[in-house]
């Protein structure tokens, strides 16, 4: 049975990438698949910054945190522990404003950590110390960034850099549902064609 860790990473009811979530959820196979959620806006996740240094230096003087510093470290601790576990990682995310939603971010600046997504050697040289993880990406961005306009797309590019670049996770799959919004005229035939790839895909993970 495999790990599948489903990370979603959009709070519009009505969002594209929250059907393309819907979707893979109602199609994949839990008794074959041991699934498990993320979802970045159902929870209080701080930004990065000082208090996180803070709780680390804590750490190191076991002193107490106060309460912002051990929410950031308990919420950091689930995103790893998840991580971890799973065997693959599905993002259902946006783009929005040419990039990934600000929630999404956090959520990778909390497992983007030395000791466990990499480390370095002595001369300099990094480790990947994840890369025998899968990801796929469910994207939906409403306008054509695959043509000219592809110098533009700051989402699915900086997933590719991170969990394909930095990590050295194997990307084995990516759908991307663009243009709906750019024609009105075919918002709903791109939007089922590109749902039905999802259904396939989830139906195929075993």
């Amino acid at each position: 049975m495999s790990n599948i860790l489903v990370v979603k990473a959009n709070n519009r009811p009505d969002g594209v990438s929250t059907e393309m979530y819907n979707v893979f959820m109602e199609n994949i196979d839990q008794t074959k698949n041991n699934v498990t959620t993320f979802d970045v806006f159902a929870q209080e996740m701080p930004y990065i910054g000082q208090d996180l240094f803070n709780a680390f230096a804590k750490g190191t003087e076991e002193t107490d945190l106060n309460e912002k510093e051990a929410t950031l470290m308990a919420v950091r601790q689930e995103a790893m522990d998840k991580v971890a576990a799973a065997d693959t990682i599905v993002f259902a995310f946006p783009m929005w404003n040419l990039s990934i939603p600000a929630a999404l971010h956090t959520f990778i600046d909390y497992i983007f950590q030395a000791g466990f997504t990499f480390s370095y050697n002595p001369d300099g040289s990094m480790n990947q110390l994840l890369k025998d993880k899968k990801v796929i990406l469910l994207n939906a961005r409403g306008g054509i960034y695959s043509g000219d306009a592809s110098v533009m797309e700051n989402s699915v590019t900086y997933m590719e850099k991170v969990f394909g670049g930095m990590f050295g996770m194997d990307i084995t799959d990516e759908i991307i549902i663009e243009g709906h919004n750019a024609d009105p005229s075919k918002t709903d035939t791109i939007v089922a064609a590109g749902l039905k790839k999802v259904a396939d895909l989830a139906q195929g993970l075993a």
